[in-house]
């Protein structure tokens, strides 16, 4: 009898199941952590060589293969931080003379890398508004050779609609670069959507638990083999049991996931019909500016809300000294509902009008909704605001 096809997995199955070896009667349920910088190697020849560094490791290979499936990309692969992806990532495209063309709503370590290290280099950039296509086009130059965008936005949650882009970028034989860290593979797959590598930080909602330091890098076979040399030479590889970590919380990732989607948006509802707020910045929420791409493009709107309080910075201090359940700290995407101020923050860097002018105002909190009950987290922001 012919071999019948292997099914079509859905991504909790695969995030659980991705790329496991079979199992035979005796073997660990749960895959072994191998903590070894070293492996032994063949005589007479370096092909198979294992070393923590090139990033072939066994717990590194399986992760690796496990968050490709769950992208759609032919591989990932996995850096010491969010930051060291993206600086791997982009350096792995462009040289000295260079041109990238940079949605304006970006991470403010990611803006810094930009105009400190990149324009150092001898690479030049333009920052452009993401949500005009037009822009974008008229950005291109000969020289140009990643566009780049980040989507949902942090922290003010736009959802950009990345198609058009897609096809402008692949028409240049430009390629598209999108960090969708906010979303993870759960609710948003750029490289379905035609973009040609996806950036995200592995520290928030792949790891999920606030105690890991990573990134991952997806995209083609042979544009993530240049990526690895940059991460072999810099040192950016992640240590083995990092990477035993986020296999682990990549176990409850959909669970997570869509548990935070609905919790945020509930939270969203509430806090639109409260007078303490100016504004509430949720995809989820039909006055949302980007609503319908939202809904057209994502899985799930996301666990992450920003809220603008009224009374600007002095209210914004006054609520976070009272807050007794969600905690103040950065970061996002764990278990533990966090709220943080991007002014003190992700752009702290910015002056406040040059907050204000890309929707920070003073007064804006940005919160990461974990697995708290909902009817706790309101009651806690309820009481922060009397």
């Amino acid at each position: 009898m012919p071999d019948r096809p292997a099914p079509r997995l859905g991504r909790a199955t695969l995030a659980i199941h991705g790329a496991r070896e079979a199992h035979a009667p005796g073997d660990a349920v749960v895959e072994p952590l191998v903590q070894s910088v070293n492996h032994l190697q063949a005589l007479g020849t370096g092909e198979g060589l294992r070393y923590t560094r090139y990033g072939n490791t066994p717990n590194a290979e399986r992760v690796q293969r496990r968050i490709a499936m769950l992208e759609g990309a032919e591989r990932s692969l996995l850096l010491s931080s969010g930051m060291g992806a993206t600086a791997c990532a982009l350096f792995a495209l462009l040289e000295p003379g260079d041109h990238l063309v940079s949605s304006r709503y970006i991470y403010g370590g990611t803006h810094r890398l930009f105009f400190e290290e990149f324009v150092r280099v001898g690479i030049t950039i333009t920052l452009v508004d993401p949500f005009d296509q037009a822009a974008i086009a008229a950005a291109i130059r000969p020289e140009t050779k990643v566009i780049f965008l980040e989507s949902p936005v942090n922290p003010t949650c736009r959802v950009l609609d990345i198609r058009p882009t897609a096809a402008l970028a692949t028409a240049h034989g430009i390629t598209l670069v999108v960090d969708s860290t906010f979303a993870s593979p759960i609710n948003f797959r750029p490289i379905e959507q035609g973009a040609h590598v996806t950036i995200e930080s592995a520290t928030k909602y792949l790891n999920g638990h606030h105690d890991v330091l990573m990134g991952v890098v997806s995209g083609t076979s042979a544009y993530i083999e240049r990526v690895l040399q940059k991460e072999m030479l810099w040192g950016q590889t992640p240590d083995p049991f990092a990477v035993w970590l986020l296999e682990r919380g990549l176990k409850t990732l959909a669970v997570r996931v869509e548990r935070s989607n609905a919790s945020a948006l509930a939270i969203a509802e509430w806090a639109s019909t409260h007078p303490a707020f100016r504004r509430v910045h949720h995809p989820g929420l039909p006055t949302h500016p980007d609503h319908a791409v939202a809904k057209a493009t994502l899985d799930g709107f996301g666990g992450m809300l920003g809220l603008e309080l009224a009374g600007g910075g002095p209210a914004a201090d006054r609520f976070l000294q009272r807050l007794q359940l969600v905690t103040h700290a950065p970061s996002l995407g764990g278990v533990d509902t966090l709220v943080s101020e991007p002014r003190f923050t992700s752009h702290s860097k910015m002056t406040s009008e040059e907050r204000a002018a890309i929707g920070i105002p003073d007064g804006f909190l940005r919160f990461s909704i974990g697995l708290e009950a909902i009817d706790d987290l309101i009651a806690d922001l309820t009481q922060a605001l009397a």
